[in-house]
């Protein structure tokens, strides 16, 4: 989150404005909006001010009322990059992609060189199924930004979805390169591999992921899906129940477990009604169990 530092318009707005940066960089969010609420009442044609308390106000997920104040930065101040590039970040998160989009453009307009601006402009694009529009903002993030690793990772995911698996895999390859640490690309990697049929390819990327991240309930999730190819149903079930023990609402680990259990001639009905219950597929349940 970037915060700017006050122009002094009266001691008494700096220092709100000041206590609300210090505030919000150590995360007490609300506190830092009730002094950005007062350096605002104090000066309240100060662009930064709104903008700063607009990312106080998305971290807190109220969105709507981050982009109100958005929307004040962009009118004090015209060509305002971080104003428009903020409010797209909230469009974003509240599922208006296209709005997103054209605030986007906008900070791409007023900085060219914005390779940040690209890449969360392929996620919307992404997101709206514009899959060559994504890769294309994508290499354009990462020709401005060469060791940008989840540009190259989101690239990955753009490419998968139009069934480029191997060209996923160099993507996902590169980011890993990258960031060594960076458990969703090894995640993802294992994704593409599994549809290429590589199970056992699949299985190590899904492994070092967890190891990445022991927390990482898909990646538990999606290497019980590689096992059962391989038709290792014991193991399959050990990841699906920790899948679940990790995310006790995730359906499809319950769907998946019980897939296992049929095979296993054990008692899948209750995975198969439990996954039904959380919204998942109920096409098991109401074929088997009813």
């Amino acid at each position: 989150m970037l915060i700017f530092p006050a122009l002094c318009f009266g001691q008494s707005y700096s220092e709100y404005f000041d206590d609300g940066v210090k505030k919000g960089n150590l995360k007490d969010y609300k506190r830092a909006i009730a002094d950005y609420n007062k350096a605002i009442e104090l000066n309240p044609d100060d662009a930064d001010s709104y903008n700063n308390r607009g990312q106080l106000k998305a971290q807190l997920k109220d969105y709507k009322g981050a982009i109100a104040d958005f929307n004040m930065a962009v009118v004090l101040k015209k060509n305002y990059v971080l104003g428009y590039f903020n409010r797209a970040l909230s469009k974003y998160h509240l599922k208006d992609y296209k709005g997103a989009i054209s605030d986007y453009n906008k900070a791409i307009e007023l900085n060219p060189d914005y390779a940040e601006a690209y890449f969360n402009r392929g996620n919307s694009k992404d997101e709206l199924k514009d899959y060559y529009g994504a890769i294309a903002d994508f290499t354009k993030a990462i020709s401005l930004n060469p060791d940008y690793a989840k540009a190259y990772n989101n690239r990955g995911i753009s490419k998968k979805n139009l069934k480029d698996y191997k060209g996923a895999i160099a993507d996902y390859t590169i980011a890993i390169e990258l960031k060594p640490d960076f458990a969703s690309a090894y995640n993802n990697r294992g994704i593409s591999k599994k549809n290429l049929y590589d199970y056992d390819g699949a299985i190590a990327d899904y492994t070092k992921a967890i190891e990445l991240k022991p927390d990482f309930a898909t990646a538990y999730n999606n290497r019980g899906a590689s096992e059962v190819n391989l038709e290792y149903y014991i193991g399959a079930i050990a990841d699906y129940t920790k899948a679940i023990e990790l995310k006790p609402d995730y359906a499809s680990a319950y769907h998946n477990r019980g897939v296992s259990k049929y095979h296993l001639n054990q008692d899948y009905c209750p995975d198969f009604k439990k996954a039904c219950e959380l919204g998942g597929d109920c096409e098991h349940y109401n074929t088997f169990c009813r």
